[in-house]
């Protein structure tokens, strides 16, 4: 009861009012997705790319699951036109689309979907009816200066929205998963919880006492936990700034990232020089920046996109250091880009995209100028996923 009580006030506070009866906890946002995905029944809707941990759970019961291109200027939720052609397509074909999971602050492009381009994805889904869940993991991880508004699709259509959000992301360590959902304020809203649960129990997708503890104690907001969060955002974001930099200057292609603690880079204007060094697919630039880079750089083929093309997610969280004493300086220092372990990391990231390019890139990327996209980030996720 404490839990959910701390959940049902962590959303009020964000304009999400809910009943405890309409609010569920569980170990991780992956057995809460795969109990929403069972209870809700038929095909799956996602945007292209998406959080690599979204589909399993729908292919794990059975499910089809359709990618949908996202607008140019976001990723997290699907473009409007294209939303409708595919289920159209889906149903002429013999298809059942009944669920929608989109993001408001995405994993892995880091960009905040503009509202109205969230709100006619998600009154064409209401159309359809489709129902929507919208993970809201990175929502409280907004890079401040960028001037980015965010917006639930529970605050827009709050009969046709669940609320997921996995409190390993801004809040605690993958070594404590927890998540929640709220339902919406109706008499299928109520069903749908009661199914979730059902699905919970059989399963044994059980909160342990000390994990529940933990999720009660962080979904309150105590001073600690927020002065902690928005250190942590603000490392992020400054560290995220200066990759968005680097890649630009280094002749690639990037969104600004406005939310959480990652880039999406589409490498395709290098893919000449890549080429000759044997990279031309999704994998083959895994297997080449993790290389380069030594730290984690899964490819787009791992988030639902196209496997040819040449983009991968940069994490900044393995830029921070590679010890708990590097990463707790860097976290509270005053210039973190001129830690020696900082600037040492981002100066890998140029040297690997030098070497693909004519020669050193214009910008600077480690120095004190800002640019678009300079701001804040969060603290989050990396190890298993």
């Amino acid at each position: 009861p404490a839990l959910l009580e701390a959940a049902r006030g962590y959303g009020q506070r964000r304009g999400l009012t809910a009943e405890r009866a309409r609010v569920t906890a569980a170990p991780g946002g992956a057995p809460l997705l795969l109990a929403l995905t069972a209870a809700l029944g038929g095909d799956v809707l996602v945007p292209r790319p998406c959080p690599a941990w979204w589909v399993p759970q729908a292919r794990l019961l059975g499910r089809e699951v359709f990618h949908v291109p996202t607008p140019a200027e976001c990723g997290g939720v699907p473009d409007l036109y294209a939303l409708l052609e595919t289920v159209r397509r889906v149903r002429a074909e013999g298809g059942d689309p009944r669920l929608l999971v989109l993001s408001v602050a995405d994993d892995p492009t880091a960009t905040v979907p503009p509202p109205e381009v969230l709100h006619a994805a998600v009154e064409a889904a209401a159309g359809e009816g489709l129902h929507v869940v919208s993970d809201e993991t990175w929502r409280d991880t907004l890079h401040p200066g960028t001037d980015t508004v965010l917006f639930s699709p529970a605050e827009m259509f709050p009969a046709q929205v669940t609320v997921l959000t996995e409190l390993t992301g801004a809040y605690l360590p993958p070594s404590l998963p927890a998540a929640c959902a709220r339902f919406p304020p109706t008499e299928r809203g109520d069903h749908l919880a009661d199914r979730v649960l059902d699905f919970l129990t059989a399963t044994g997708a059980v909160l342990p006492a000390p994990v529940a503890a933990a999720a009660t104690y962080v979904l309150n907001e105590p001073e600690a936990v927020t002065a902690r969060r928005g250190a942590a955002v603000a490392l992020h974001a400054r560290v995220a700034a200066a990759a968005y930099r680097t890649v630009l200057a280094g002749g690639g292609l990037v969104l600004p990232p406005r939310s959480g603690r990652h880039l999406y880079v589409d490498l395709d204007p290098l893919r000449p020089a890549l080429a000759a060094r044997g990279v031309t697919d999704a994998q083959d630039l895994e297997d080449f920046l993790t290389g380069r880079l030594g730290m984690p750089a899964p490819g787009g083929h791992r988030f639902g996109d196209d496997p040819a093309a040449l983009r991968a997610r940069l994490s900044t969280g393995p830029l921070l250091g590679s010890t708990p004493e590097e990463r707790g300086a860097s976290l509270t220092a005053q210039e973190p880009l001129e830690l020696p372990h900082v600037a040492r990391l981002l100066a890998r990231l140029r040297s690997a995209l030098d070497d693909l390019g004519d020669g050193p890139g214009a910008a600077d990327p480690v120095g004190p100028a800002r640019a678009e996209g300079d701001g804040t980030a969060g603290e989050g996720r990396e190890s298993e996923r």
